[in-house]
């Protein structure tokens, strides 16, 4: 079950299994040759985030900033105090403030095959990444529930 599938990713969409159900999915495609991904299989996919670049304390982790009135000319968008003075002096680690962005490694488990059209896949839900980037499938051995496997 350690074997990676490279695909990549193409553009989300929805199909409509039912009256009135309607199913998220990302269409990929398979660049390896691989027989074992079929309809109705659950697999892990991992990929990238998008990289979003340097991002402040708003942005990063949804920090509030500080009040519009009482004479706050330009703290708007501060990330406010980082820590106390003379003791501990310095910041502890792991402080939450501005930094990168994005660009992580995410690893998304149990996600169906919902539609195999030749090399193109139809992945239930999103999927990590931008459009056109690296994907990674992991096989698993869990049944999807309400994907009928064509077997």
């Amino acid at each position: 079950m350690d074997k990676y599938i490279k695909v990549k990713k193409l553009n989300m969409s929805q199909i409509f299994i039912d009256e009135g159900v309607v199913k998220p999915v990302t269409w990929v495609e398979n660049t390896q040759d691989s027989s074992e991904l079929v309809q109705g299989i659950s697999v892990n996919v991992v990929g990238y985030s998008k990289g979003r670049g340097f991002a402040g304390g708003m942005k990063r982790h949804g920090f509030h900033g500080g009040p519009a009135t009482h004479g706050q000319s330009d703290r708007a968008r501060a990330p406010g105090s980082i820590g106390a003075a003379t003791s501990p002096s310095k910041v502890i680690k792991g402080k939450k403030m501005a930094g990168r962005y994005g660009g992580d490694r995410i690893t998304l488990k149990n996600r169906g095959i919902l539609v195999v059209e030749g090399k193109k896949l139809a992945i239930l839900g999103p999927i990590p990444g931008s459009y056109g980037s690296e994907v990674l499938l992991q096989l698993n051995s869990k049944k999807v529930v309400g994907v009928e496997n064509e077997n």
